[in-house]
């Protein structure tokens, strides 16, 4: 089974988000960048199906910079085989990523293709759906489990009343939830390893592919400071407190 794993940079997750003075967006120069959290699950959950004898390829694939690199080596070093990067400076919205992702999958034909669920920074959760819809492949969204049943996998599933089990066809799309698993440390010698594993470097360019922006961001502000809390001496100085505060309220 050929596996192909997207996976994305974003801002460090332990990093404070800053936004820009100018109010452009938020602050990424001089910070500390990292693979997306959910990726490094989808990452891990195709790794472990390749030493299950599950996977005989695993193809990772980021969009971005040439400085994205750092996260393909990343997943490299957790036990992928090689890399592609869609080289852009411009910040992609949901669609356009789907559509090269799209021409990645026509390009490579795995049998699974793994996505985190969502990225930390913009939160859309988006692609792996709109992926699925592009290539016309059945998925399966929030993964907690991944079971390979023959010519299918048995996928568990959250879901607002806990969990569920699907059963897809290959091939299919799979997005990973946190729960999946617990994404590995690569020692010394595998990071030294990734160098020299094939990774090629592709410019968006070539796919052919309208990446124009239909969105305009017009402003981004942060959220405004919390009011500091207030303590009181008793139950009775409490309930006095609100019933002041309901009627400062009733009385706008």
């Amino acid at each position: 089974m050929k596996i192909l794993v997207a996976i994305k940079r974003v801002v460090d997750h332990n990093v404070r988000i800053r936004v820009r003075p100018d109010g452009t967006g938020v602050e990424t120069s001089g910070v500390r960048m990292s693979m997306n959290p959910f990726c490094k699950h989808a990452v891990e959950a195709a790794v472990q199906l390749g030493e299950a004898g599950h996977g005989d390829e695993i193809v990772v694939v980021s969009i971005g910079p040439k400085v994205a690199n750092d996260v393909i080596l990343t997943a490299l070093a957790m036990g992928a085989h090689r890399g592609i990067l869609i080289e852009t400076d411009a910040e992609l919205e949901t669609l356009a990523i789907a559509k090269l992702l799209a021409k990645v999958v026509a390009e490579e034909n795995p049998d699974l293709v793994l996505l985190g669920k969502q990225a930390v920074d913009d939160d859309s959760n988006h692609v792996g759906q709109m992926l699925a819809a592009l290539t016309d492949r059945p998925q399966a969204t929030f993964a907690s489990a991944i079971t390979v049943n023959g010519a299918a996998l048995d996928v568990t599933r959250e879901v607002d009343t806990g969990t569920e089990v699907v059963s897809l066809p290959l091939p299919a799309i799979v997005t990973a939830d946190l729960r999946l698993n617990t994404p590995r440390n690569a020692a010394l010698p595998m990071v030294m390893k990734a160098r020299s594993k094939p990774l090629a470097v592709r410019p968006a360019a070539e796919f052919g592919i309208d990446l124009a922006s239909r969105l305009v961001v017009e402003k981004v502000s942060p959220p405004a400071e919390r009011v500091a809390g207030k303590t009181v001496g008793s139950a009775g100085e409490l309930a006095a407190y609100i019933a002041g505060e309901v009627s400062q309220m009733e009385a706008l």
